[in-house]
């Protein structure tokens, strides 16, 4: 990569949303800042999702991001959760969108594999190869900022990879088409 980027991290939440900010250039990416919205105090679930799109809208006007990686919603115990995190999604896309920024949308599982090699690597081992990849040290108290750095450095790796200008095959039979010196018969 040889065009400097600004890539804003997201990783959305109702009640705390991270967001993670990296400078990349030819010698790999930098660390610009971090943080957390902490919208607990907010009742109203309309507020807190205009305050998300606000908060996206003054970061994106204070760095000037190039691009935007933010973490998909995962289905858990409670669907009522992924509707909520989805919700909080769309205000941070919005903002970006309207700003002309490109957004990219990651599964949480994916980040931490680009990350940690692992998919089902926790918080702090994520903080502890964020922190050694941008050589920085980041406070415990903010894994949502954390997980959101993950996610930006997870897309810097995609813009990277030799692999990711590969066009991904949509069936089979394309893939044996392009590919015929690899079938076996």
């Amino acid at each position: 990569m040889t065009k400097e980027r600004i890539i804003l991290g997201i990783d959305p939440g109702t009640n705390i949303l991270g967001y993670g900010v990296i400078r990349v250039d030819s010698r790999g990416p930098h660390y610009v800042t971090m943080g957390v919205f902490d919208l607990r105090k907010i009742g109203d679930p309309f507020e807190k999702l205009a305050n998300i799109n606000g908060g996206i809208a003054e970061l994106i006007a204070e760095h000037h991001p190039s691009d935007m990686a933010i973490e998909s919603p995962f289905l858990g115990k409670n669907a009522q959760v992924i509707l909520k995190l989805g919700r909080a999604q769309g205000a941070a896309i919005i903002a970006a969108t309207q700003a002309g920024i490109a957004v990219t949308e990651y599964a949480p599982r994916k980040a931490k594999i680009a990350i940690c090699g692992n998919g089902a690597a926790s918080k702090e081992q994520v903080q502890v190869m964020v922190e050694k990849t941008l050589g920085v040290k980041l406070e415990t108290k903010y894994l949502d900022a954390t997980d959101a750095l993950a996610i930006a450095l997870c897309h810097y790796y995609q813009l990277t990879s030799p692999l990711s200008s590969a066009a991904p095959s949509t069936s089979w039979a394309k893939f044996l088409e392009a590919n015929p010196d690899r079938v076996k018969k």
